[in-house]
């Protein structure tokens, strides 16, 4: 009987706060709007916690983010999927992974805290 142990590992940013121009109306892409961006991901941990090369890099996770969240599209299921497809080009070993965006006091009527969108991926020897 094996003693190994596995561990299934999270590494996530949560509130990444963009001023963006995404939005079907042409008034959201002349004046931007603030979103809140999150992801999460989870995988098998290797057992080394000082090498940076088997984790998944919360820094690339943000540079990924900013980067998307500068390419104005008309609709956040836009980004959100460029978002996660390049997730999970940089990192093929996660098991999950799943991205939400958030546009803060979206322009209609009414008090509205947020919009949301959000999109998840298993691997598919998970699903």
């Amino acid at each position: 009987m094996s003693t190994a142990k596995s561990y299934i590992q999270t590494v996530a940013l949560k509130d990444v706060k963009c001023h963006a121009f995404h939005g079907w109306y042409p008034e959201e892409q002349k004046t931007g709007i603030y979103f809140m961006v999150d992801v999460e991901v989870t995988f098998v941990h290797s057992g080394d916690t000082e090498n940076l090369n088997h984790t998944v890099n919360y820094e690339v996770l943000n540079t990924i983010i900013l980067e998307e969240m500068s390419n104005t599209q008309k609709m956040l299921e836009t980004v959100v999927r460029r978002i996660l497809d390049r997730i999970i080009a940089n990192y093929p070993f996660v098991l999950t992974a799943r991205t939400g965006i958030r546009k803060m006091n979206p322009p209609m009527p009414g008090e509205i805290g947020h919009s949301f969108v959000q999109l998840s991926y298993t691997a598919p020897e998970q699903v």
